[in-house]
Order: structure tokens, then sequence, then C-alpha cells
């Protein structure tokens, strides 16, 4: 039989930002794809460049709609490190509290969204209804439903109130017992394990040797998280790190939903040791670091590990390289397409929860000299790349 080449995106109904996969399928099986990015680049990384350390929180805010608190906290903890200060220890319960919520809230939506793209439009409504606990909760804490400004250079924009305790525990004792209705419900109901079980496998050793972040390597059974390191209040708190076993689609979904029953357990323990005192350092402004300074920061985000790499140029950053998790983890499509039929790619791509606002930038590589170097908008536009 033949080899086609069967395009998926730049536009799709699975997609819900644009993405090219150029598949190679031999009848219906997958023999191999070919994956192409830049249909969303938003030059941010440029932007930086021209905005003060202060101006430089909302920009990073906006890299990801879905995560966006995990990019101002990675890029405050950067310019905090480049300045030598600390934050106040109610500040890093605080910034840790309101991380684990929104990883509760990209989890569900993640794997609402594998529901929808096996077609249990049901399963993937009744996700999305939980999932708004999760919202109510970020828009009572924080005041915002997305883009949460919380963080500021220093500390934190504002404080826990106390009174928001109760309805806090209520939401996320109904956030634990519908993750666990929705474990055991992908476990052993037949319409999901159909499409979900032994599909978009990626071994361990695979995993070990392609190097993907987050709890698609978790899954497969690699114990590696950034929260382990105990930066912000993770050092205090009860953490452990939660892996799979099977590597499939299933097992990402599975332990997706564990990692929001931890979550909740871990925002439970932030309001117990919630310690007293301010919640912000004094920070002069315009804050000016010494040229030259530069650092790289990390943290887990709910894809995975999320790095900054930050130098100074004084007033404002010289260079700010973003390293975002779908980043590092879109390579192994071409491992776990691999093998399956069309109809199980939207379902695959989708476990891998990816995000292409975070991801898309353009590299031009010379051929001849074999160099790669990042260009703008505007140097593609002049013709000066």
């Amino acid at each position: 039989m033949h080899e086609y080449v069967l395009p998926f995106g730049p536009q799709h109904p699975a997609l819900l930002e644009p993405l090219h996969i150029r598949i190679k399928v031999d009848g219906e099986t997958i023999v191999g794809s070919d994956i192409r990015l830049g249909y969303n680049h938003k030059g941010i990384e440029k932007s930086f460049e021209n905005r003060p350390w202060s101006k430089g929180m909302f920009l990073s805010e906006r890299v990801c709609g879905i995560c966006g608190h995990f990019h101002t906290s990675t890029f405050a903890q950067g310019i905090e490190n480049l300045m030598g200060i600390e934050i106040p220890e109610r500040a890093e319960y605080i910034r840790t509290l309101i991380a684990e919520i929104e990883r509760i809230h990209s989890h569900m939506l993640a794997n609402g969204v594998v529901a929808y793209e096996m077609g249990l439009d049901t399963l993937f409504h009744y996700i999305f209804r939980d999932r708004e606990l999760v919202m109510d909760l970020q828009e009572l804490l924080t005041g915002n439903r997305v883009h949460f400004v919380m963080n500021v250079i220093g500390g934190t924009r504002q404080d826990i109130r106390a009174e928001h305790a109760k309805r806090v525990e209520e939401s996320l004792e109904r956030i634990e017992e519908r993750c666990n209705h929705y474990i055991k419900l992908f476990r052993n109901d037949a319409s999901v394990k159909r499409r979900t079980k032994h599909v978009g496998f990626l071994s361990k050793s695979k995993a070990k040797e392609l190097n993907p972040v987050g709890p698609n390597v978790r899954a497969s059974g690699v114990d590696y998280d950034v929260r382990e390191t105990g930066y912000f209040a993770y050092k205090y708190l009860n953490f452990r790190i939660l892996t799979g076993e099977g590597g499939d689609v299933l097992e990402r979904c599975i332990l997706r939903f564990k990692e929001c029953i931890q979550s909740a357990k871990l925002v439970r323990e932030c309001l117990l040791k919630l310690p007293k005192g301010g919640f912000k350092s004094n920070v002069s402004n315009p804050i000016k670091i010494r040229e030259g300074l530069e650092t790289v920061s990390r943290v887990e985000a709910p894809r995975g590990e999320l790095i900054y790499y930050i130098k100074s140029g004084g007033e404002k950053p010289y260079r700010v390289k973003i390293r975002t998790p779908t980043y590092q983890t879109f390579h192994i499509l071409g491992e776990i397409l691999k093998g399956y039929e069309i109809p199980d790619v939207p379902v695959i791509v989708a476990s891998i929860d990816p995000c292409i606002s975070c991801t898309d930038r353009m590299t031009v590589v010379d051929t001849k000299t074999n160099r790669e170097r990042i260009v703008t908008k505007e140097e593609i536009r002049e013709g000066r790349c």
C-alpha cells in the first residue's frame, strides 16, 4: 500500500490553537509525523527588552492564559534572585496556594478536552462544570478568573483573607470528590478505555530518552517534578511526586486527576500553615539591576518545568528567554502517534495538553553553516532574516 501525507491543521476542529502536523500514513496506520509550529508567534521575548522590570510582570502573565500565574511567579523569582532579595514567608505561601489552584483548573481543562476529542460531550460538560468551582475560587481569592496579577516583584499584590477559608474548604472537598469519581470512571468505562488504554504509549525508557516534562513524563513512571526542589512554600509542605506506569492516554488523564486531588491537599495545608506577617517586601521603583547579571528561574507549571533565563540591562531586561513545558514535550508526538490510526490523532494530541500560545517562536536555520538564531516579526517583514 502507498504512503500518503495527511495534513492535520493548522486550522482543524480538534485544535483550539493553530498547529500543523504532517502525518504520514500507510492506509489508516500512522507511520511518521512532521510537526510544524510558528502560527501563533507573538514576539513576547523581544517585547520584554523594551519594558521596565515592573511592566514586564504584566507581559509575562500574557504568555499563557491558562497558567499565567506560573509565568509571573517564574519571572518574579528570577528578578528577586538578581536583586538579592527574599520575599516574606507569607508571600511564599500565597504564591504556592494560588499556583496549586491554577494547576487544578489547568488539569481539569486538559482532561475535559480529551473527553471532547473522544466524542464524549456529556463527560466534557461534567468536567467543565466541576472546573467552574476552581474558577470561582480563583475569582474569590484574586479578583479575576484569569490573569490574576497576583504577583509583584517582592511578594504578592494582595493578601489571603481569613473569611474565605470556609468557602475554599467546601470547594476543595467537592473537587476531591469529583476527581475521585472521574478516576473510577476513566478506569472502568468501556467507551473511555476503548479510546485511551494502550493508545499514545510512551515507555519509561523512551520518556527518559526524549525527556518530556510534567504529567507526560510522570505518567510513564519518571519521577521528575521541580516542586521537589523546595521553591516558595513547597519546602514547608508535605509534597511527594506522583507517577503512573501505563504511559498511555489513559494514564496521563488519571495522573492529572490525582494531581488535582494532591493540589487540593496542598492548598488546604497552605491555609493551615499560613504564617502571620507581611506579604510584600519594600522594593524601590523604578527597579535598577546591575547590567550583565543573569539568572535562571524554574517552577513546575501544570504542563511541566517552566524556565526563564533573564539577563539584566539595567532598568529593563537585556534578554529574557522562556522555555515552556510544551516546547520541551512536543517532540514526543513523533513517538506516540506512530503505529496508531488517524481517528486517534486528536485524542493523543490532546492528551499531552499542548499550549501553542506558550510555545510559538520562530528560529531561522542557515543550512550551510547549521547556525540557528531567533528572529522577530519585524526582521522577517523587512527581509533581514
